[in-house]
């Protein structure tokens, strides 16, 4: 029956990763915790077993733009969906409120804020509900970097539903999140499904950030032109400034971040839903649950805080399997304005501590000089046995160079002026600056002084972030950023130890997406037309075009180039429910 559903219903022919073990736990009543990477088909954890079992299934879901674009995709594939909100008129709500009553829903989806008001438990008293899923399960967990108090409340809805299965999914969660969940959750002796974190269509890039908008410019030219993407940046500022720019160069680009009207945000969303060939600009105000398949890229221009909040915006992009780049630059100034932003937060030291863990593991996988993929995955406790072949460091492997001396000189500078100053004065007499602070101070006659002045500031930066890295020295002082010296720097100095660095990279080469990893020699005069095609349609029904079909079923029709229905139900995402509505248009237009 399970695998009906799915093909019948969704057009897959069959489930991925921990899918069916999740669904066969729900189906026979137990508490779940299922991890699956982005894109990894978690929705259709609980939209499958919603259609199998007879009553009712909840989902909450922290954002309407998801609630949206899921409910919107079901509908078009005939499933009785529908999300409730506060962005509903009252007489939308009603409606929907009397389909409750009326048994006439299989999935729900609700904010968790509105779940536990008491009109919508009293709609509740008479429904079988026969699973509640919780969708982005870590912003439930003090530990989960999207952490969200109204979760917290949510068993007490166990209080006012029948005996029903629980299921919690997320993309990103480390161990002590996984059970910070099931705490939070009540979830009852739960069975955990851990898929694994890879994302073998995305390819990780990260580079030393120079000048920015010329590096993104190249980037996307020489790799995703005329193609849909997302740029984060850390400041509201900056995002619109990014959007000026790509847009003075000639991209389709919109903003969005909290500080926008919400009439200019709401607009700016709806384009990005719609509209092919666009850029959003955005803070990580814009993302979590964007459901849109086809996103060929996601740039950031400045360094996320965690390798969670990295893995989980990195994985917006190719969430319909094909290839996709997850491309960065970064600096040492993002690391300090991180680290700033956190000190002066009113959280607790104990919330401090680990969150300047994870800022120092992100760091690392900047700095990595291994497979970007194995360093990633190895975060999460999964182990990739060999070098992926498909990062920057696979394709572009570099050779270290014996920055022993160099080392020395950044030591004995922090050393020289006593391990009280940060990065920016540290290099400052490295490079012999005569400024007022350091003449003030008496440093520029310090022995130390100029004796680094053959290297610019962004080298000595390079040099500084690896050394940080390498745990030779520390941030004593999180709040002023101030450098000390560890222990492990004495061998360093005393040249007992050698150290190898990463060279610096005069200009910066852009490496296209390599075509051993994935095929996609299809025949792209048919692919256009299709896509034409799939716009007109979309229009036609005022539908985003991936609720239509999405990129990777437009590929597998010209693969297959069917010739009638039973050739087309053998492709990638088509069903009954898209055959009986799309199928024969399709099936013209592959035959012309």
């Amino acid at each position: 029956m399970l695998n009906k559903i799915l093909k019948e219903t969704f057009g897959y022919k069959d489930f991925r990763l921990s899918q069916k073990e999740i669904i066969d736990a729900a189906l026979s009543g137990k508490d779940v915790l299922g991890i699956m990477p982005t894109g990894g088909g978690k929705s259709l954890c609980y939209q499958v077993p919603a259609l199998a079992l007879p009553g009712l299934t909840i989902v909450v879901s922290p954002l309407i733009s998801l609630m949206q674009d899921q409910v919107l995709t079901l509908k078009d594939l005939g499933v009785a969906a529908e999300y409730l909100n506060s962005s509903l008129p009252i007489a939308q709500r009603r409606d929907i409120e009397e389909k409750l009553v009326n048994k006439e829903l299989k999935i729900l989806y609700v904010a968790p804020e509105g779940l536990l008001n008491s009109s919508f438990l009293n709609t509740l008293k008479n429904i079988e509900v026969s699973l509640v899923a919780i969708d982005e399960a870590h912003c439930v967990s003090q530990w989960g970097h999207e952490f969200r108090p109204q979760y917290t409340k949510l068993p007490q809805l166990r209080q006012h539903i029948n005996n029903c299965s629980w299921m919690a999914l997320t993309a990103t969660a480390d161990k002590k999140t996984q059970q910070d969940i099931c705490k939070q959750l009540e979830l009852k002796q739960p069975k955990l499904f851990v898929s694994g974190f890879d994302r073998p269509n995305i390819k990780y890039m990260i580079y030393d950030k120079k000048n920015e908008i010329k590096q993104l410019d190249e980037f996307i030219k020489n790799n995703h032109e005329n193609q849909t993407g997302i740029v984060y940046c850390l400041s509201r500022k900056k995002v619109e400034r990014i959007t000026d720019q790509l847009q003075g160069l000639g991209y389709n680009a919109v903003s969005y971040h909290a500080g926008l009207p919400a009439k200019l945000r709401a607009e700016n969303q709806h384009r990005f839903t719609y509209e092919e060939n666009i850029i959003v600009v955005a803070t990580i105000a814009f993302g979590m649950g964007i459901d849109r398949p086809d996103v060929r890229f996601v740039a950031h221009l400045d360094m996320p805080k965690s390798i969670e909040s990295y893995y989980q915006e990195t994985g917006r992009a190719g969430r319909d399997g094909a290839p996709a780049d997850a491309w960065m630059v970064y600096g040492l100034s993002d690391i300090v304005r991180l680290a700033s932003m956190l000190e002066m937060t009113e959280a607790s030291e104990a919330y401090k501590k680990i969150a300047r863990q994870k800022l120092d593991a992100m760091l690392g996988l900047c700095e990595a000089l291994k497979c970007r993929r194995q360093v990633l995955l190895e975060y999460f406790n999964e182990n990739y046995p060999e070098p992926c072949g498909y990062c920057d460091v696979c394709t572009e492997p570099q050779e270290t160079w014996d920055a022993t001396e160099d080392v020395q000189k950044l030591l004995s500078t922090i050393y020289r002026t006593g391990q009280r100053f940060g990065p920016t004065h540290i290099i400052d007499v490295l490079r012999g600056s005569r400024n007022e602070k350091l003449v003030n101070l008496g440093h520029d006659s310090l022995s130390v002084h100029g004796i680094g002045k053959e290297y610019s500031k962004s080298q000595w930066n390079a040099i500084l972030r690896q050394v940080l890295v390498k745990g030779l020295i520390r941030i004593k002082d999180w709040e002023f950023n101030i450098l000390s010296l560890t222990e492990d720097c004495r061998s360093v100095l005393t040249g007992k130890t050698k150290v190898y660095l990463k060279p610096f990279k005069k200009n910066q080469k852009v490496i296209k997406k390599s075509k051993k990893t994935f095929d996609t020699d299809i025949d792209q005069e048919l692919f256009e037309k299709l896509r034409v095609l799939r716009k007109s349609i979309a229009d036609e029904y005022k539908v985003p075009p991936y609720i239509v079909f999405n990129d990777k079923t437009l590929q597998d029709m010209c693969y297959i180039k069917p010739e009638n229905k039973d050739q087309m139900l053998l492709v990638h995402g088509v069903g009954e429910s898209k055959w009986e509505k799309y199928g024969e248009l399709f099936l013209k237009e592959i035959h012309q």
